[in-house]
């Protein structure tokens, strides 16, 4: 694995959010992206009921695509990404906590940002290791970064998971791009004549400015990867993030 760049291969994917379920669905906003918006939730059809009713919204739509990715695979070590994670649910015990009200242990047990992840292993019952983590702007490429990092270490496929939703108002004057909510995963594996490539170099800081309107950036990754578009480029966390594809 190179210091400056990672390659690898896409064996499958799987994308939900509110309105976009199918593949047909996901190559119509592909071409032609609008706002994801909507309340509902997936099925999540293959986790045991009792494990599912303690995943949320957020948590359905991460571990919906992770199941249709894996597609019964097992022991497929795992990389779940989000930028925001359970922010709902944290500003809601939050705000439970300020009013002087107890806490759900389940509730906070499952605002953490492993929690969905946690989920899958349980339900599944995967010794394979997990990792949750949330890198800013960029967490989409620190995700890819460390599943190619497992995949170098000799694991044959990785599965990456990514996911977000729309931030509560109390955070909306804060906000540097136009956060909506979504879920995709890809299963990678090492580089093939398909390989997707990641580049990065640093970049000055004013060459990232925030625009409120911008599509966030998994949304980004994730429209270059279905619309087959050869290029992309990215300002986030002071690097250029250049996304490539051999084929």
């Amino acid at each position: 694995m190179r210091t400056n760049g990672v390659q690898f291969s896409i064996a499958a994917h799987a994308a939900w959010a509110p309105g976009l379920a199918t593949a047909a669905d996901w190559a119509a906003w592909a071409r032609a992206p609008f706002d994801i918006v909507g309340s509902g939730e997936p099925g999540v059809k293959q986790m045991p009921a009792m494990l599912r009713r303690r995943a949320g919204a957020f948590g359905k739509m991460a571990l919906e695509v992770a199941y249709q990715c894996l597609d019964g695979r097992s022991e497929v070590p795992t990389v779940f990404c989000s930028r925001h994670g359970e922010v709902v649910r944290a500003v809601e015990l939050l705000s439970e906590l300020a009013r002087g009200e107890a806490l759900s242990p389940t509730g906070f047990g499952m605002a953490v940002h492993n929690a969905s992840a946690g989920l899958l292993t349980i339900a599944r019952a995967e010794r394979a290791n997990h990792i949750a983590l949330a890198a800013g702007a960029a967490t989409v490429e620190h995700a890819v970064i460390d599943a190619c990092g497992l995949l170098a270490d000799g694991a044959p496929m990785v599965l990456m998971v990514a996911c977000d939703s729309a931030l509560p108002e109390l955070f909306a004057g804060f906000a540097d791009c136009h956060e909506q909510p979504h879920a995709w995963a890809w299963l990678m594996v090492p580089a093939a004549d398909d390989a997707v490539s990641l580049s990065w170099s640093g970049a000055a800081a004013e060459a990232a400015d925030a625009d409120a309107d911008a599509m966030p950036g998994a949304l980004a990754v994730l429209r270059f990867h279905l619309s087959g578009a050869r290029q992309l480029e990215r300002h986030a966390e002071r690097r250029r993030w250049r996304w490539s594809r051999d084929a």
